[in-house]
């Protein structure tokens, strides 16, 4: 169990710096934003970019839309793991709250198995598809003076799963030495685990 808690502390170390690393994209974010709304609403600037738009055959506009959107996904996609891990994700089960512990941990044992892992691999397999279709269509933005390599921003979604599945495998290696590893195990594995609601019990 010691090695699965070193495995865990490694997945989680690279799924929470995945995370955090792409959360600051939201910097960039707000300023493409912005830029884009005064281009498009600030009449000088506007017609200097529809004349650009012109000259180069490029739309600034709709470049920046493309990107805005692309950013927004790069986020949500990269940052699943961290906020699983986080326990910052929305938990809907008004009974598992009043569970103890260690029946909240078999709860989220058994849920990962039957439930996240099966999604994982479905998820990854289809994210491959569609990444693979879209590189050979040379798929690119519906607008011509879009972005064009969709692929790219389709392949996040693998790289998502890969950093998703990293936070899985790490939580089920510490719920397996909290509920079958030594004490000492049990400890450092209940400490490492964010899962737990102590609201109405004291952890075991």
């Amino acid at each position: 169990m010691k090695a699965a808690l070193n495995i865990a502390s490694v997945l989680d170390r690279i799924s929470r710096k995945a995370g955090k690393a792409s959360a600051w994209l939201i910097v960039p974010l707000v300023f493409i934003i912005m830029f884009d709304v005064i281009t498009r609403k600030v009449d000088f600037i506007r017609l200097y970019f529809s004349e650009f738009s012109i000259d180069y055959g490029y739309s600034v506009s709709t470049i920046l839309q493309d990107l805005e959107w692309h950013i927004h996904g790069i986020i949500l996609l990269m940052t699943f793991g961290f906020g699983y891990l986080a326990n910052a994700h929305v938990r809907v089960d008004v009974f598992r709250e009043h569970l103890r512990p260690r029946r909240q941990a078999w709860l989220e044992f058994i849920g990962l198995i039957v439930m996240a892992v099966p999604f994982i691999f479905l998820m990854g397999w289809q994210s491959w598809i569609l990444m693979a279709v879209s590189f050979h269509q040379g798929e690119g933005s519906e607008s011509l003076t879009g972005i064009p390599w969709r692929y790219v921003i389709k392949s996040f979604m693998i790289i998502g799963i890969v950093v998703l599945s990293m936070a899985v495998i790490a939580t089920l290696c510490r719920l397996a030495a909290y509920l079958f590893g030594s004490r000492e195990e049990h400890e450092e594995a209940r400490d490492s685990l964010e899962i737990f609601n102590y609201e109405h019990h004291r952890p075991e």
